[in-house]
């Protein structure tokens, strides 16, 4: 397995608030778990990837620059394997993600898209959307500021407005839902899938412990959000995902976020040993399809 050569690319800090160390953490593992499989890994960021620097076939990443965003694309369309997908990391833009969901008929709250300079107090009043999350819409989330919660019409339209001042154009408003917070963490297509209720571990996410409350009895039935959760991954076509879902009082679940690449934080050792195992299949596979276009071709 020595001729196999691969390189891991580190997320930006910019796209890691609050967490670069947790973020680098499990890359860094996940490599070490690469190395032990016998594999050439190397460590690279997001700005050797730009420069030029990665020749490798086989990509891991965290990116989310822009730029490092079409340069996977590029790559992936010239023939290499690259996990998580450019494509796939791209579809988890906050509006880009709310319409593909939504097209795959996945469970989530009423949402709109506006932009961010424009009035919606009077469209939120009409709607009765009163409590809500705003998320920044045009791009991955930079800082803690880019998912807030508003509780008035009057809140949102000033919110919007540092958005707009901050040079964010465009923002997705969606309803706040009453019921459990989960997170989870998973592996597409594989028997890897962590759930749990965050504030039992004593987990904090944005200051959400404020607004969804404490944690009652567990009840959430983990296959019905592993099904979810695969279906999501396959409909945004990412491979490592995490997030988070709200089982309301009548037991529903409703997707409120999901991120290519998470930190894994809870579950680090674990998901590192199972990514590490999905990625060495799907070099595998690869490289069968591969040889049966040699074969065919003779």
């Amino acid at each position: 397995m020595a001729d196999i050569k691969i390189a891991c690319i580190l997320r930006a800090g910019v796209y890691s608030p609050n967490r670069i160390g947790n973020d680098a953490a499990i890359l860094n593992l996940v490599a070490e778990q690469l190395r032990k499989r016998g594999c050439e890994v190397t460590v690279y960021n997001e700005e050797q990837l730009c420069s030029g620097a990665v020749k490798e076939d086989i990509i891991v990443n965290m990116c989310r620059e822009p730029r490092s965003i079409k340069l996977l694309q590029q790559m992936q369309d010239r023939g290499a394997l690259v996990i998580n997908s450019g494509y796939g990391i791209e579809n988890c833009i906050r509006e880009r993600m709310s319409r593909i969901l939504l097209g795959n008929g996945i469970p989530q709250p009423e949402s709109l898209t506006v932009k961010t300079d424009e009035g919606v107090r009077d469209k939120l009043q009409a709607i009765r959307l009163t409590r809500c999350w705003i998320k920044r819409g045009d791009s991955h989330t930079m800082h803690r500021e880019d998912v807030s919660y508003v509780r008035t019409p009057a809140e949102a339209q000033e919110l919007l407005q540092e958005y707009f001042l901050r040079g964010i154009k465009r923002a997705v408003i969606t309803r706040h839902l009453e019921g459990e917070l989960v997170k989870f963490y998973g592996v597409r297509g594989s028997q890897f899938f962590y759930w749990f209720y965050p504030f039992e571990d004593g987990v904090r996410r944005y200051g959400a412990e404020a607004v969804h409350g404490r944690s009652k009895e567990p009840d959430v039935k983990g296959t019905r959000l592993r099904e979810l959760c695969q279906r999501a991954a396959d409909a945004l076509e990412v491979d490592v995902y995490g997030g988070d879902c709200i089982e309301d009082h009548q037991g529903n679940l409703w997707l409120i976020d999901f991120d290519d690449w998470p930190s894994f934080a809870p579950c680090r050792s674990e998901a590192a040993s199972q990514i590490a195992r999905f990625i060495m299949a799907r070099i595998k596979d690869n490289l069968n399809k591969v040889n049966q276009t040699i074969i065919k071709g003779r």
